[in-house]
């Protein structure tokens, strides 16, 4: 059932047979003449007859109106004719008893039936102004000038876990008893609106009809943002004007904001992807009979209040398609793009038929819109400052990296807080088929950085290289760091070659899907078919997981493994002792353990970075002095951060600025006394951290 003015209210199946319960009940004692003079009254008390029938009319406009009300009316009508009976005379008596037998309790009996009346009969106390209705029905509403529907309220037993904003939109996370899932509900600007607010919006959204953009203006979407913006403050200034409404200033800009994310953006997807939290986005087909469900970081799976209609989902489709330049059609039914929107951006794989028999579908998966770094991986304990200190003092060694993991285990997120630790004077050029590395914003901190973006594996765009064919290119751009987004297909020769190349000069780093390093090198060499020996390229292989909670209903990040990959092996690295871990993951402790290796200095790869540097070749205790030092400049980051409440500091720019200090410090230090103490570099940067911030 849809009621339909400024706003549509939709009731579904269970509500609206309510409703129908109670028309049937008017229609009932409407065709059955339950109010009729034989039913009223009886003779000699025909004079009772006005009053009575008075009451019934009441009591039948009320039905319509308000069915709650109607039936506390009759019950205490029927209280009333019970107390009177019991005090009359003969006759008065009889003609109670026959309003009441005929007449009054026929109508209670039909309403009892009904299951609104059942579930609010023992609360009647508490209907007033509407109140029940608001805990019974739970209409999806949807304002005139966008087409998702929204639910507005959370079942009556749901229990309330979590409530914060994100710009204007109000969040809260329910526990719903007996369900695994939890409900993600928002309460978006646009739907705290006045009415005249809404009526001003429905006719901006008529009238800025043709100022919508055309197709090869959406492939510019924030100049196309920019100008509709401005387009629709002006309209809804003038709109409120010649109508003579009250309007403030504050108020027309955010329904400019509003009508520009329903025209220029991307509707609701544009609340969702602001939330920080909000890690994964699932719209299933078909569109429409499904809410959006997400991932939440704190909460993990959850279902949305929002329900996008087919409309959204062509819309966005069309969006996509011209954005990225992609088909997406039953020839090309799979489509991989990014989008960037304000307050967050997000890798988008997008299916159509003829591989989802169902129609349109969409998967994002969030992307920081800040880069993620060290410091703030080691406070929500995906790792600890001895890894990161470990990581980066690998970075800056220029070897050869592969970070591993399942998906959405964080493997991009930690690749590109990799990009942070790398030196801003050392160029760096990135290959993704779908552009998720944070170039955009390293470009701004001034980061000497370029992107090549290659076909993706999936869809095959003949205007786009080749992958491996962009990774030669990127090799003849000059020295650089080299960074791939993700190793999948046949690139992976080509990265090797990259590998060879570009070991001891710039570090090298990508991602792969696996779990552990002997599943790195099955992968490698026996499904994306590079030669073994080629394989020993790979220096350092970092294993990042989701591992889950015993009752499964918890998950959680975490670095579980960094191994090095020795180079005597012949055929097979696992059986030779190729793989060595340095780091190990302890379930028990959390967090991450050297192994014995790596306290008795007996690593290869570490040893090889030493050997290259005249304050540590031969001197393992320099080497682990240094990474204790990065480690503890990284966790002292975070504890000050935490003691000026400024969690600021631990963003790149902070971060890449502190890391800049640290070299110019080890160097200065380096100068003044001939070596490099630990202690000296330690104090002389906090006492930079202290002034600067």
């Amino acid at each position: 059932l849809v009621l339909s003015e400024r706003r549509e209210y939709e009731y579904d199946f269970k509500e609206t047979k309510m409703l129908l319960e109670i028309a049937n009940v008017i229609e009932k004692i409407t065709r059955e003449g339950v109010i009729s003079i034989k039913n009223i009254v009886i003779q000699r008390c025909e004079s009772e007859a006005p009053q009575r029938y008075e009451f019934l009319r009441t009591i039948m406009g009320l039905l319509r109106y308000d069915p709650i009300e109607a039936y506390k009316l009759v019950i205490r009508e029927r209280r009333h004719l019970i107390v009177r009976a019991q005090r009359s005379e003969d006759l008065q008596r009889k003609c109670l008893e026959h309003y009441t037998t005929n007449t009054i309790e026929p109508i209670i009996k039909l309403l009892e039936n009904c299951e609104l009346i059942q579930l609010t009969k023992n609360r009647l106390s508490e209907h007033k102004n509407r109140a029940l209705y608001r805990r019974i029905f739970h209409p999806s509403i949807k304002p005139n000038f966008m087409y998702t529907r929204y639910v507005s309220m959370p079942p009556a037993n749901a229990e309330l876990l979590e409530r914060y904003k994100v710009s204007e939109s109000d969040i809260s996370i329910y526990n719903i008893p007996g369900k695994v899932r939890r409900l993600y509900h928002i309460v978006p600007p646009e739907f705290k609106l006045s009415e005249a607010e809404y009526a001003l919006l429905d006719q901006a959204r008529l009238y800025i009809g043709r100022h919508e953009p055309r197709e090869f203006e959406l492939t510019e979407p924030e100049r196309v943002r920019e100008n509709l913006y401005r387009i629709g403050l002006d309209l809804l200034t003038d709109i409120a004007n010649s109508n003579n409404i009250d309007i403030t200033e504050s108020q027309l800009k955010r329904l400019a904001t509003i009508l520009t994310r329903y025209t220029a953006g991307m509707g609701v997807l544009e609340l969702l992807l602001q939330d920080e939290n909000v890690q994964d986005i699932a719209v299933n087909a078909p569109i429409g009979t499904h809410p959006i469900y997400i991932f939440h970081g704190d909460f993990l799976e959850c279902e949305t209040n929002l329900v996008p209609s087919t409309d959204d989902a062509e819309s966005w489709a069309t969006r996509f398609r011209l954005r990225s330049g992609r088909p997406l059609d039953e020839a090309n039914p799979v489509l991989d793009t990014e989008i960037a929107v304000p307050g967050g951006r997000a890798r988008v794989a997008a299916i159509t038929r003829s591989l989802s028999p169902d129609g349109l579908g969409f998967a994002f998966r969030r992307h920081r819109e800040k880069p993620w770094t060290f410091p703030l991986f080691i406070n929500t304990r995906m790792m600890d400052s001895f890894t990161a200190g470990l990581l980066w003092f690998i970075i800056d060694g220029a070897r050869t990296m592969l970070i591993a993991g399942t998906r959405s285990s964080g493997k991009t997120a930690l690749l590109g807080s990799c990009l942070v630790q790398i030196m801003p004077k050392i160029r760096i050029i990135t290959t993704e088929d779908t552009l998720e590395l944070p170039v955009e914003e390293l470009h701004k901190l001034g980061y000497n950085i370029a992107r090549l973006k290659s076909r993706s594996v999936i869809t095959h765009i003949e205007t786009e290289l080749p992958a491996e064919e962009a990774l030669r290119t990127a090799l003849r751009l000059g020295d650089s760091a080299l960074i791939v987004g993700e190793v999948r297909s046949t690139e992976a020769k080509a990265l090797y070659e990259a590998m060879r190349i570009g070991a001891l000069a710039n570090v090298v780093a990508g991602t792969i899907h696996g779990e552990s390093a002997y599943g790195v090198f099955d992968r490698v060499v026996n499904d994306l078919q590079v030669p073994p020996t080629s394989f020993k390229a790979t220096d350092i292989i970092v294993i990042a997981n989701m591992l889950r909670s015993p009752d499964g209903l918890h998950s959680f990040r975490r670095v579980v493994e960094v191994t090095e990959v020795r180079k005597h092996w012949k055929t097979d690295p696992y059986d030779e002792g190729g793989f060595v871990n340095l780091l190990e993951y302890s379930a028990t402790d959390d967090i991450l353990k050297p192994t014995r290796t790596l306290t008795m200095g007996e690593s290869h790869v570490l040893n090889d970075i030493a050997a290259r540097v005249r304050d540590w070749k031969g001197r393992w205790d320099a080497v682990w002095e240094n990474i204790n030092l990065r480690a503890n400049v990284l966790q002292y980051l975070i504890e000050y951060a935490k003691a000026k409440n400024n969690m600021e500091l631990l963003e790149a720019p902070v971060v890449m600025e502190s890391n800049s200090q640290f070299h110019i410090i080890s160097n200065d230090v380096k100068e003044d006394i001939g070596a490099l103490d630990s202690r000296m570099i330690f104090d002389r940067w906090e006492r930079w951290l202290k002034s600067k911030y």
